[in-house]
């Protein structure tokens, strides 16, 4: 892929690019699909449920089945509504989530775009999604929906600070803002950078599920009070459009995660480099997934008040604490 972008875009390279987005799309939205059903399951299975077993072997096609329900339902769109912004504002969301799998490295050779920049990059561009949020709320025209994106940007906003400085004292000990180097330096050092970056990590876990709208952060759709927050007025495909956007954004959350605190495609001991870096970063990546979907059965929903007090005064001051020890730390070694 490197090597097609080096090149003058032209007829060939067009194709190439386009034909691997689509095959990219193709992988994120059976992510997606499946993910929502592994979700049902493994709720299921800590509540003691039996989760879909209806549709398809072992309940297999029942997302298909609800995604086959949204987009055949009506679309709706209220009288009242900024029309424009309200049809733009999902596509708006969910673009976002999309764009920052263009420099995710799955494998060495296994990515889209090596950019010396492609965590600043991640950062920059998974922030434009809250305008969506806000638009969504703005466009319409409901004091609820308003007030649902009010909160909802707050939140987002207020934790994309500690998610930022978290992943600071990663960048610090590798001297480099590219995926692949953050990879490659823990393989240099022999070990993952959850282990030196501990409060790092933690910070990034805590601040990424809030970043993510996940339990127990999950008051962007606090129905119990805002009867579904910003997008109450969506209904069908636009309404899964918001939906999609969210389990794009745990794909993306999950891959960064193992790449910059798991050691992406590394195997945990040398002995194991025989099997393929692609199948050590999946298993990874199903821990992370695994580990949020997990915290859905266990914790209670938080105080929007609470909500803000830990973002502020728990997790900012912990990043900086990390930031100035490994500061310290890269000064004195």
């Amino acid at each position: 892929m490197d090597a097609y972008l080096q090149q003058a875009l032209g007829l060939q390279n067009g194709l190439v690019f386009i034909l691997s987005a689509a095959a990219l799309l193709g992988i994120v939205l059976g992510f997606v699909t499946y993910s929502i059903y592994f979700q049902r399951k493994i709720l299921g299975w800590m509540q003691l449920r039996v989760g879909p077993n209806r549709v398809g072997p072992f309940g297999l096609l029942q997302t298909v089945a609800d995604v086959l329900k949204l987009l055949l339902k009506e679309d709706i769109i209220p009288k009242a509504v900024d029309k424009p912004l309200f049809i733009l504002a999902p596509v708006i969301a969910f673009t976002p989530a999309f764009a920052v799998l263009a420099v995710m490295p799955f494998t060495e050779n296994l990515h889209f775009a090596d950019i010396g920049v492609g965590l600043l990059y991640y950062i920059a561009v998974s922030g434009i999604t809250v305008l969506g949020v806000i638009m969504g709320g703005w466009a319409s025209n409901n004091k609820w929906a308003l007030i649902g994106a009010m909160r909802s940007a707050a939140q987002m906003i207020s934790y994309e600070i500690p998610l930022v400085m978290s992943v600071v004292g990663v960048v610090l000990m590798t001297g480099s803002l590219n995926l692949i180097d953050i990879v490659e330096k823990q393989r240099e050092m022999g070990m993952w950078f959850f282990i030196p970056q501990f409060l790092g990590f933690v910070v990034f876990i805590i601040a990424q599920l809030a970043e993510l709208s996940r339990t127990p952060f999950d008051l962007t759709e606090a129905e119990s009070e805002l009867i579904s927050g910003y997008h109450v007025e969506y209904s069908g495909f636009r309404w899964a459009f918001f939906m999609l956007t969210e389990y794009v954004y745990i794909f993306a959350m999950a891959s960064l995660t193992t790449v910059l605190f798991l050691g992406g495609w590394l195997p945990p001991f040398e002995f194991l480099a025989f099997i393929p870096g692609i199948i050590w970063f999946g298993l990874k990546f199903a821990f992370i997934v695994f580990f949020i979907f997990w915290l859905q059965a266990t914790f209670p929903r938080m105080r929007v008040d609470q909500l803000m007090q830990m973002g502020w005064k728990v997790l900012l001051p912990v990043a900086l604490l990390n930031i100035l020890i490994t500061a310290v730390l890269k000064t004195v070694l």
